[in-house]
């Protein structure tokens, strides 16, 4: 809840509205503070499996890694929508012959389309992260930064360099923050040293970063999310996309889009 407050200012501008391919650099705001983490939604306890004979104590290892996180977090299982059904043309529109980012591999895809220096994004990320903790295992969502040109190429290159590298868990509410909280980094005009620096401080090697960023495993990861976005119909951030097939467009508040990616989602697990 903290770094939504940190936000109000940006929401009570009109975040909603999201960012525009073409939309002017987004004015510093210095009345905002650095935010907290925000701990996820707990999930249900796991079911405890039945063995065959009981171990004494000590001859079990303990799980470690994912493998323990999963089973003190199990994902939770699939639920009914509980908002009211949204309507086609107001709250969502079809893709014409849409297609997934990626394989669905028996998944639900939901992509996020977003730029790290689009105030919009970064008001909406607190409620999407706490909205992506409570999915069930059937869900896979997907951040996907907009390659617009101009100011949010940098930034583009930077998350699928990060993504490349493994560091986007650690650094991805990080880098909004530098940006639109601390302004450690500048919406326009930002270096690949800049950047670069800045993922040194969470792990990175900085020469190596500033490298990758213009390597041809970043460019075509760049062109692989242009021509997603593309078809999809996708112009401005954040927006919301399920399976392909659905492009969210409106809602009067955060809950509202993310009740009807809820009754997208339901959708599409019932016609599998």
């Amino acid at each position: 809840m903290k770094l939504q407050h940190a936000f109000l200012s940006l929401l009570l501008a009109g975040a909603l509205a999201g960012c525009g391919q073409r939309e002017e650099a987004p004015a510093a705001d210095p009345t905002a503070t650095p935010p907290a983490a925000e701990a996820p939604a707990p999930a249900a306890d796991a079911p405890q499996a039945e063995a065959p004979e009981a171990p004494a104590p000590g001859d079990a290892p303990a799980p470690e890694g994912d493998a323990a996180a999963e089973a003190a977090h199990p994902p939770p299982a699939p639920a009914a929508p509980q908002g009211p059904a949204p309507v086609e043309g107001t709250n969502y529109v079809t893709i014409q012959n849409g297609q997934p980012f990626q394989p669905l591999d028996g998944k639900i895809e939901v992509v996020e389309v977003f730029g790290y220096t689009c105030p919009g994004c970064a008001a909406f990320e607190p409620t999407f992260r706490a909205w992506k903790a409570r999915q069930p295992a059937d869900v896979r969502v997907t951040a996907l930064a907009a390659p617009f040109g101009g100011y949010w190429m940098p930034y583009a290159r930077a998350f699928y360099t990060a993504e490349s590298m493994g560091l986007v868990e650690r650094t991805h509410d990080k880098m909004f923050e530098a940006i639109h909280i601390e302004r450690s980094l500048p919406v326009q005009n930002v270096s690949d040293q800049q950047i670069a620096n800045f993922y040194a401080k969470h792990g990175a090697d900085a020469a190596q970063f500033a490298s990758t960023m213009q390597s041809f495993a970043v460019n075509a990861k760049l062109k692989r999310a242009e021509q997603f976005i593309a078809r999809s119909g996708v112009d401005s951030t954040p927006t919301l996309v399920v399976n392909g097939k659905y492009r969210v467009i409106g809602g009067r508040s955060y809950d509202d889009v993310l009740n009807t990616v809820e009754h997208l989602i339901a959708r599409e697990r019932g016609a599998h």
